[in-house]
């Protein structure tokens, strides 16, 4: 799959978690930086997509941190991304 298809997916995806909530997060998320992203990038996006509404909505709204296992250069983003609005 070309990177414009594969970016157009993940803000498809983002857009619809399933919750109004997540899809207001990663949606406003994937609409600023998946554009841009790299196909790297892009790889820990899709990764972060798969997670759990309920566990990734809670390190993104700084309830929870996240797990060693799953840091990664999208993920600080994402979190710097939400995290920081509410300063």
């Amino acid at each position: 799959m070309d990177d414009q298809t594969r970016r157009q997916r993940l803000r498809f995806r983002s857009w619809r978690r399933g919750t109004h909530e997540m899809d207001l997060l990663m949606g406003g998320f994937a609409d600023a930086f998946v554009p841009g992203f790299t196909r790297a990038q892009m790889d820990q996006y899709e990764a972060i997509l798969r997670l759990e509404d309920l566990e990734l909505f809670s390190w993104v709204t700084g309830g929870e941190k996240v797990p060693l296992s799953l840091d990664s250069e999208v993920m600080r983003l994402l979190l710097a991304h939400h995290l920081g609005r509410k300063k």
